[in-house]
């Protein structure tokens, strides 16, 4: 007979818009233990399970902190209120805890002109809706929580609302909102507990065996929503800081994401031990993570640290939905010990409607090393010198066609090509020969491309590099000095001549524009305060407990390409609310980098 043998939650808070999975491990009829479901489409020797999901509603009306989403409120912003913001970022648990948080809530308020038009009417922002106001704080809890903008997620065969009243007991009522094995939260929820039920049923009788088994969530909380980030317009010069040439207005605009997103498998509570586990959880993290993702609008994302598992089951199969075509390369296995499905690499997604896909490269750095060292290093010294050279590391390079390209006036019926490049340098800090040298056979691969079909190119992702050092002074200035104190570090003598550190392209960072713009506005000057004035690159992308900085760079061909806006950066006050990355608003330790940019008239290299 089909029965139940053990039942528990993967996380111990419930979130709006998170799919919740029980793990529910079964006996089958042949004595047999496993969590595979067992489904009325599917039964085991006339058995299957049944599953059911109820919210106990309270008479009592309540609402949860926006700062401390684990408390109840009893304080509530009547400024939000009032400048429409989305009510559940109103309420507090305490006089103290909105005084502390003041600061950053009032900035709600500060930016409502950026999210209300002059007809008083609400437009979206990246990552969200919000508007502002002043502010003052009511004891009166109203309760009520407005529904988000977003599709209803599916709950199994039941109606979007309650029809069935399953008890009613000391003051609660219990509403079945599911008929699956999975649930996701919704707006109607939030402060109320749900309970999980499930039970084997005979398919002759239709009757349960048994007694079914249950469990009780905590209480949901709404899913915490991030002040969006701006786009701050930084065009008008480039990089010599003369006019652009007014031809180019008639080359369209596209945008560019490159994201650290954080493996699950990196994101460990040992690592992270400041982040609640429930916002470390992945069902969290993928489900915040794709929300930020999307609601950035980008042409073009370039991720790192997907997992292998998690870009096959959701981020290609989401994305899809949302109009992207996706590509992806796995980093390799030579030194990796775990389950290789969990594996992380790069991946790239475009709009459909924006571009097609022409050509794909893959670089792996794993095949450069060997080829390196059969070149160079004595067959007495290949062994250590592969086991300092080989980290697993890849690069995903794509050539995309503008399909709008035909439009363009000066140029009628040419192809408009694009280049991009996705990687991740991950390897150890005390490494800086391996870095340089992974960085520089990248660029090495590029210059090839560039010199077969003179397209503009990008290159994208986490070097693991700060601003000065060899790697960044490589891909910035195009060469190494070689005084440089990184070219010190050189065991294998894979760096000799330092005069061969060199690259033709000619690249510059996307956010370096920031530093050059000449025009000045509040907007501008905030994010100045937020460059590192002897770099011209943001002060950090990475922000955790250990360590603050920049790895993270979006670099563009200046002969081709200019820049026409960029992602407003983050201040470190706001995130060390938090302690650091992730929370739960920002469900990685590093942030996204977004460029608008315009394809200048072609200039043959």
């Amino acid at each position: 007979m089909l029965s139940v043998l053990r039942l528990h939650l993967p996380s111990e808070i419930p979130v709006v818009g998170c799919e919740i999975t029980p793990y529910v491990l079964l006996r089958r009829p042949d004595n047999s233990i496993s969590n595979d479901d067992v489904s009325e489409s599917a039964p085991l020797d006339g058995y299957y399970m049944r599953y059911r999901w109820y919210r106990i509603q309270s008479d009592k009306k309540v609402a949860m902190c926006s700062v401390h989403p684990t408390e109840l409120a009893t304080l509530q912003c009547l400024g939000c209120l009032k400048s429409k913001a989305h009510v559940s970022k109103s309420y507090h648990c305490s006089s103290k805890c909105f005084a502390d948080a003041w600061q950053h809530h009032r900035a709600l308020h500060d930016r409502a002109s950026n999210s209300v038009n002059e007809t008083g009417v609400e437009e979206e922002e990246l990552f969200g809706r919000f508007s502002g106001g002043s502010a003052v704080m009511s004891t009166g809890i109203s309760g009520s929580t407005s529904r988000v903008g977003t599709p209803s997620p599916s709950n199994g065969s039941v109606p979007s609302y309650p029809v069935a009243v399953s008890e009613r007991n000391g003051g609660e009522t219990w509403f079945e909102v599911g008929r699956s094995r999975t649930y996701t939260p919704t707006t109607d929820d939030i402060g109320n507990t749900l309970k999980f039920e499930c039970v084997a049923v005979n398919v002759e009788s239709s009757k349960p065996v048994g007694t079914p088994s249950s469990i009780m969530t905590s209480r949901v909380i709404p899913a915490p929503c991030p002040i969006p980030r701006r786009m701050i317009e930084v065009s008008g010069a480039d990089v010599l800081g003369h006019l652009e040439d007014v031809r180019a207005a008639s080359f369209g605009t596209f945008t560019v994401l490159s994201y650290n997103i954080l493996a699950d498998l990196y994101a460990t509570s040992d690592s992270y031990s400041y982040c609640p586990s429930w916002a470390l959880s992945w069902p969290y993290r993928r489900q915040n993570l794709l929300r930020e993702i999307i609601g950035y609008h980008a042409d073009i994302i370039c991720l790192q640290e997907v997992q292998s598992n998690h870009f096959e089951e959701f981020f290609s199969p989401e994305l899809d939905k949302h109009g992207y075509q996706a590509l992806y390369k796995k980093k390799t296995v030579e030194v990796y010990n775990g389950n290789s499905n969990s594996l992380d690499g790069c991946a790239t997604f475009f709009r459909r409607d924006r571009f097609s896909h022409v050509k794909k490269y893959e670089v792996e750095f794993n095949k450069a090393a060997q080829s390196l060292t059969d070149a160079v290093i004595p067959a007495n010294q290949k062994k250590v010198a592969l086991s300092r050279l080989i980290k697993d590391n890849i690069a995903l390079i794509a050539v995309l066609e503008d399909k709008f390209s035909n439009h363009v006036a000066d140029s009628p019926g040419s192809r408009q090509l694009l280049c991009v490049a996705n990687t991740h340098v991950n390897v150890p800090q005390e490494l800086t020969d391996v870095k340089l040298w992974q960085v520089h056979t990248l660029l090495k691969g590029l210059e090839k491309i560039a010199v077969s079909a003179d397209i503009p190119m990008l290159v994208c992702g986490d070097f693991n590099s700060v601003p000065g050092s060899a790697p960044h002074a490589l891909l910035a200035m195009g060469k190494v000095d070689q005084l440089h104190p990184d070219l010190a570090v050189d065991p294998l003598g894979i760096l000799r001549p330092a005069s061969k550190l060199n690259h033709q392209l000619p690249l510059v960072s996307a956010y370096s524009s920031f530093a050059r713009m000449i025009s000045v506005g509040p907007s501008l000057e905030q994010q100045r305060r937020r460059m590192d004035s002897t770099t011209n690159e943001p002060l950090f992308t990475n922000c955790s407990r250990d360590f603050i900085g920049t790895r993270d760079y979006i670099f563009y061909t200046a002969d081709s390409l200019s820049v026409e806006s960029l992602l407003e950066l983050l201040d470190e006050e706001s995130l060390r609310k938090d302690t650091a990355l992730p929370s739960p608003e920002w469900s990685s330790d590093h942030i996204a980098l977004l460029a608008e940019f315009r394809c200048k008239p072609r200039i043959r290299r």
